[in-house]
Order: structure tokens, then sequence, then C-alpha cells
């Protein structure tokens, strides 16, 4: 028994010093790599740990030259790993490799060995790009090669719609091709990284918002509303043919909204408009772009007749003459405007135009409502208020007693608007719209002051002959002396005096 022991013993021992033979770094020294290991075609073997990251960073620094190819679409644009911002991003693989053969028992470090000599193993190394640097690159390289889509548009000339074409585009995916670049480096330097690198950009097509076939479906006249202008002035006319430009050929896809202050603004000289009347604060006023509420009450009533949906409308705050009450709508600064949404399942296009003093908004797209149906809208005056005597302002640069209008006087008003639907001509329903109250306003004259109150006239004397007044010479004359009056004459014979008569007439004196 003891003899087998010492036999065992002796077995041990003889393991022991081949393993110290077999593995002298594991005993003494600095602990190095096994052969066995590579990255690329290098070897690691008999490097210490350090050396083995500086030999891997060497083999990742000589890589930044790879050449990288990139097909878009059909064409293939060049560029290089270093361009992309190549770099290690799992440098711990080499201090996690050299862990597996350092530590743990001698045993199971002469085995991981043994291994190696049988199957040597390459570093699994993993690079990324610069996902800042791969944007650039597709940003200033690729996308030159790309195109953008392009909406369809539409308009109209000579009474017919006009179509030009929509065009999809083709974009790179900046994201996948990242990644595709990645992959594609990182299978590169696993086979040793003595090739080209190839990757397929990810090309996406890209929509047009507005499609030629979405713009095709624009035939019918949905509504139409015309008021008249022919009581304005050069300026106001000039306002409402600016103004109805500026929303001609608005297109509306599902669920878009047309706003009339957006269209419209700024009102100023340099955006075409003039200086005409407007209503502000009960008043009329000089104000530029005056008269475009007509623009919007001649829309609000072309939105109504097509039954697009009424999203914002205000009523004037005095009554207009060119619609019914409460069939106007008005625009002021931000907080008064027409808007109105497109609520079809297809795009509406609005013309807008001036012709003979009238303005004209039609708004044309697919009509999906039966034709046995109809609406119109009834206005309905509830009451009302007198605007009172003229106010009068003394205007002392008129003439007394002259007279000029500033104003004339509104009537106040309250009135409400229905919607009446009728099918086969027979009525099936009636809606309130809104109820709209318009202020009173008084005439305003400019006045010249009072004529002052006349004087009595004076007649004046009649002139009498001044005698010449000879001077006094000789003995009774000199300075001083006046001469002596003349004489009068003595009176003559006057007619007799008639007798008189009583009450009768017949002659007598007094009673």
């Amino acid at each position: 028994m003891k003899k087998r022991v010492w036999k065992n013993g002796l077995a041990a021992a003889a393991l022991g010093m081949g393993l110290l033979a077999a593995m002298p770094s594991m005993a003494f020294g600095a602990q190095v790599l096994p052969e066995g290991l590579y990255v690329g075609e290098q070897s690691l073997g008999g490097m210490t740990e350090e050396e083995a990251e500086k030999a891997v960073q060497a083999y990742i620094d000589n890589l930044t030259a790879l050449p990288v190819s990139v097909d878009i679409d059909g064409t293939t644009v060049e560029t290089t790993t270093g361009e992309l911002g190549l770099t290690w991003s799992n440098p711990d693989v080499v201090k996690e490799t050299a862990d597996q053969y350092e530590y743990g028992s001698l045993v199971k470090q002469y085995m991981a060995r043994k291994d190696l000599e049988q199957s040597p193993v390459k570093l699994s190394l993993e690079v990324q790009t610069d996902p800042a640097k791969v944007k650039a690159f597709v940003d200033e390289k690729c996308q030159g090669f790309t195109a953008q889509a392009q909406d369809a548009s539409i308009t109209r000339e000579n009474g017919q719609f006009v179509i030009t074409d929509s065009v999809v585009g083709v974009a790179v995916d900046t994201a996948a091709t990242e990644a595709a670049l990645n992959e594609a480096i990182t299978a590169a330097l696993a086979d040793g990284g003595s090739t080209q690198i190839q990757v397929a950009a990810a090309v996406t097509e890209q929509q047009p918002r507005i499609k030629t076939e979405d713009l095709a479906t624009i035939q019918d006249v949905l509504g139409t509303f015309t008021t008249d202008f022919s009581s304005s002035g050069a300026s106001r006319s000039t306002n409402l043919t600016v103004g109805a430009a500026k929303i001609n050929g608005h297109v509306l896809m599902p669920g878009e909204t047309l706003s009339g202050y957006e269209c419209l603004q700024p009102f100023t000289t340099a955006n075409g408009y003039r200086t005409a009347a407007a209503y502000e604060n009960g008043q009329v006023v000089d104000s530029v772009g005056g008269g475009v509420c007509q623009i919007a009450t001649t829309l609000y009533n072309m939105a109504l007749n097509a039954e697009l949906e009424i999203t914002q409308r205000q009523n004037h705050s005095m009554i207009v003459t060119y619609v019914k009450p409460s069939k106007d709508a008005a625009i002021a600064g931000t907080y008064k405007d027409i808007k109105f949404t497109n609520n079809y399942s297809t795009p509406v296009y609005v013309e807008g135009y001036t012709e003979g003093k009238k303005l004209t908004f039609t708004v044309y797209g697919k009509e999906t409502r039966p034709a046995n149906r109809r609406v119109e809208y009834v206005s309905e005056t509830l009451g009302t208020t007198s605007p009172g005597e003229p106010q009068q302002i003394v205007d002392n640069s008129l003439a007394p007693g002259a007279r000029v209008k500033v104003q004339s006087s509104h009537t106040g008003l309250r009135s409400r608007l229905w919607k009446v639907v009728y099918v086969d001509d027979v009525e099936t329903e009636r809606t309130l719209l809104h109820t709209d109250t318009y202020n009173a306003s008084k005439a305003i004259y400019r006045v010249g002051p009072a004529v002052p109150a006349e004087a009595p006239v004076e007649t004046p004397a009649a002139p009498t002959e001044t005698p010449v007044v000879e001077p006094v010479t000789g003995v009774d004359g000199g300075p001083g002396v006046s001469p002596a009056p003349s004489p009068e004459p003595a009176p003559g014979p006057g007619p007799d005096p008639a007798p008189a008569t009583d009450p009768a007439g017949q002659p007598g004196g007094p009673q």
C-alpha cells in the first residue's frame, strides 16, 4: 500500500514538473499570451497583455485606409474607413482573452493552451464608425444622387384645370446605411481586412404629399358666391383685387384649414394694399387694406354653399350692405378671421377673382352630395335699434353754415342665420348657425361755425354843399373875421290847406 502511494506521488510530481517545463511563463517572470492567439494574421503569442493591446490598436490603425464602396441605387460612391471614423469598440477583449490563459489552476491553463495548439483563435474585434461622420458622408456625398419628392400642383387656365405631375422621391436612410457600414467593416476585418468593403446603401422612397391622382379628382363646383362692389372707390377696389389674387389657387387637402388672415396679411402698401375705409370701434376710419372684409364675407358664403366646415367666423361691428344680416364675416387683426376646413375626403381648389366690379370665390372638388339635395341660408332679423340724431362736429376751417357728411348712420340690428336643407324640394332640416348683434351708429357731420346775426344797416345822410366862404377884405375884414351870414329868403305863398272831413267823408271840423 505504501509502495502504491509513493508511486502516485512520483507521478504527480512528474506531471507538475512537466507543466512547469511546458508553461515556464506561468511560473516565472511576466505572464505572456500563449501561441495560437491572433489578430487578423498577426500572432499575439509571447506578448504581454499590454503589448497585445498595442498590437491590436496598431492593426486597427492600419485598417483606416481600407477602401469602402457604397452603392446608391446603382451609383457608387467611394470613401475609406478612416473618413467614416473607424474605431475599436471592444478593447477589453485582449484582457478577457488573456485572463483565460493566465488564471485558474495550472491544469486548466495547460489544457487551454493545448487547445490553442490544435485550434488557433482569432480575437473577435468589434469596430464601429462615427455616427456624425457617417451622417456627414451620407448627407454630403450620397444625397446628391437622390431626389426630393415633388408635390403635384394645379392651376386653372381659361376655364380648365392644368395639373403638373407629382414625383416620387428617393432618399438614403442614414441610420440603416450606418448599420450596414458597421456590419460590412466588421466582417471585412474578421477576414483580415485585405479586401475592399462594399455596401449597398439603404434607399427608401419618399411619397409626395399631394399626388397627381389626388388633384385629378378636382372637377366639380362645390360652392360659389359673388358680391358687388360697384359703389367702391379706386383704392377699395384695388384692395379687393389684390386680396382675391392672394387666395386664388389655394389647394386644401382633406383636413387642412384655410385662414383668410394668413392668406391676406400683411396689410401694408408694400404688399399691394391701399388706404380705404374700414370699420373700427363702431366708426368708419381709413385703413391700409380697407375693404378686405368683403373678401372674408364672400369666402364665408362660398364655404357655406360648399358645406365646408366653418372653424372661425365673426360678424362685423356694424351692418354691411353687400349681404344680408348674419351672412357677413369680418377680418380684424388676429382676433377676427374667416377659417374653413376641408371636410371632404378629396382635395379642394379655391378660385378667386374680380371682374366688372364683382368679387367671386368658387371652390372646386369632387361632388359627393346627392343631386336631389340642396341647401339655402336664411337671414332672419330679430330687432333693430335707431341710430339717433346725427352727431355734428364744428370745423372752423369750413365756411359758416357749411355741412359735410363724415359717416352715414347705421341702424343697430340683431339677426340670426338658418341653414335649410331640401330633398326633392321638400324641407327636411333646419339648423340655427349663429345669432349676431350689430351696433347702431349715428351719422356724423362736420359743420362750419354759426352764421353771425345781421346788424341794422344805417342809411347815410345826403351830402350837403358847403358854401364857399370868401375872405373878408377891406376895412371890416382881416384874420379871424368871419363873414356875415347871408340873409334867408322870405317864404313864398303856399297852397291852401285842404278842408277837414268828418268820418263820413263830408266836410267838417273836429268833433
